[in-house]
């Protein structure tokens, strides 16, 4: 298992690329299951969360090839197979992403419950209610979810929740609907820029879909679909999680393969912190350049986390490393999964100032952080402590990356080409830094509590007070 270890303290100068949209690849990759014939994809990152779902869909009888030029090609080669096990499902929630086209193709599908990150409830009684009204027959046994159906049939559907609409759910129903008899319209759909992705992908290739970006979608069935080229989005995400950490060290960084209009929310919330977001003259609406900036000290601000067109759930945890450092109080609240705060305490190790009220976070800004060990909870808390540690003095250490690498396309690899300094390195004692190393404090070593370093210089009675 591999640490990063980052030496802070150092701001970010150069140009960075953003590459295709995680979010996006997963559910256009599932959806190959329902075409005859190959299709191509472009843009797909390489990520944990790709190669796990290749595998899948491998065993699922699709043969998934990268290709020179970087193209991701899929195509089935046998549709016998029904059956997408707990080992692979249970690493990642897009997973279930299988569900919906398998069922529309093959008539049946046997799919674990999914996995994923530890962020709260997500449970997929919505995907399981869209399913159900076109004509499935469902059930769970043993932990798999086992559907059946002769023949979709068009249906009108509600996929609005607790949190607002679904999008895997969403993603899941449309994939099906394709196939169905007759026509499904899709109230609460979600609007996120993935969604309208996967929409014009499964249009390509043969389906009826209008009203993608719209809470409410129309879809005409057809028969059959055919493989489709396509290139994936950029991942608004990333994009967001680069500029931030651009923010959180300072320097002039661009970042470059940006949708802004995927991004208004971030953007506003940055330039309210006192972030400048210059957006460049685009090559095409898609794919633009955004340099970032700071002036002067960073600004208080409310953040509330909602479904698109909001700030994203996924962008939560790095603007709460980011507002640590800004100049008074700040309140996070996430109404998407409002228990989405685990990389709360390992931030405060660092040094930072947040207690949690309800579902959110109050964050009291201070002048500075100091590197410390931390671990990751989750793939954007992963990113939230790296952001942290590039804007604290001295280094830290971040384990349980796994997590990281599920989301991320070398992201260390292009801090480190703006000035960053972050080594990938195993997780051993031998490689953890001198810096956080257990202190000899009164010529005695600390118990089983590791005292830190800077309390080698404290006297032995307020060490005790401690």
């Amino acid at each position: 298992m591999d640490m990063l270890v980052v030496r802070g303290g150092t701001p970010l100068e150069g140009r960075v690329v953003v590459g295709g949209a995680k979010n996006s690849a997963l559910p256009i990759m599932a959806a190959a299951l329902a075409a005859d014939g190959p299709s191509v994809l472009y843009d797909v990152p390489d990520l944990v969360d790709v190669s796990t779902l290749s595998q899948l869909l491998e065993t699922l009888g699709v043969n998934v090839r990268r290709q020179q030029g970087g193209g991701l090609r899929l195509e089935v080669v046998d549709d016998e197979r029904f059956v997408a096990d707990y080992e692979l499902v249970r690493r990642m929630r897009a997973g279930v992403c299988v569900l919906g086209p398998m069922l529309a193709r093959r008539g049946k599908a046997c799919v674990s419950l999914p996995g994923g990150c530890n962020i709260g409830d997500r449970p997929i009684d919505l995907h399981l209610k869209g399913l159900r009204a076109l004509g499935a027959d469902i059930r769970i046994e043993r932990g798999y979810v086992i559907a059946e159906a002769d023949q979709l049939r068009g249906a009108d559907i509600y996929l609005g929740g607790p949190f607002g609409s679904t999008v895997t759910g969403t993603a899941n129903v449309m994939s099906a609907a394709v196939l169905a008899d007759g026509v499904t319209t899709i109230e609460a759909a979600a609007c996120e820029p993935e969604v309208v992705d996967l929409g014009n992908f499964l249009n390509k290739m043969g389906a009826r879909i209008t009203g993608l970006g719209t809470p409410f979608l129309q879809i005409e069935g057809v028969e059959r679909l055919t493989g489709a080229e396509h290139t994936v989005i950029p991942d608004r995400i990333e994009a967001a999680t680069l500029m931030i950490a651009a923010a959180a060290a300072g320097g002039r960084v661009e970042v470059e393969n940006v949708c802004p209009t995927h991004m208004t929310a971030v953007i506003e919330k940055l330039r309210e912190v006192g972030v400048n977001c210059e957006v460049s003259a685009a090559i095409s609406p898609k794919h633009s350049t955004i340099e970032i900036s700071v002036p002067s000290s960073l600004r208080p601000a409310d953040v509330i986390a909602l479904p698109y067109p909001g700030i994203p759930t996924d962008v939560q945890a790095q603007l709460t490393a980011l507002l640590c450092g800004a100049e008074g109080i700040s309140v996070v609240t996430d109404k998407v999964f409002p228990d989405r705060f685990m990389h709360a305490a390992e931030l405060v190790r660092m040094g930072a100032r947040i207690r949690r009220e309800g579902y959110s976070a109050i964050v009291s800004g201070v002048s500075q952080r100091s590197g410390a060990c931390v671990m990751a909870s989750d793939l954007r808390a992963s990113a939230a402590l790296v952001i942290s540690a590039l804007a604290a003095q001295g280094e830290s250490v971040i384990r349980r990356i796994y997590h990281l690498d599920r989301g991320y396309d070398r992201l260390e690899a292009k801090l480190n080409s703006l000035g960053a300094n972050i080594r990938r390195v195993k997780d051993e004692p031998a490689n953890m830094p001198a810096s956080l190393a257990p202190a000899i404090i009164d010529g005695t070593r600390p118990n089983a509590v590791s005292a830190p370093h800077w309390l080698a210089k404290t006297p032995a009675r307020q060490t005790r007070t401690i």
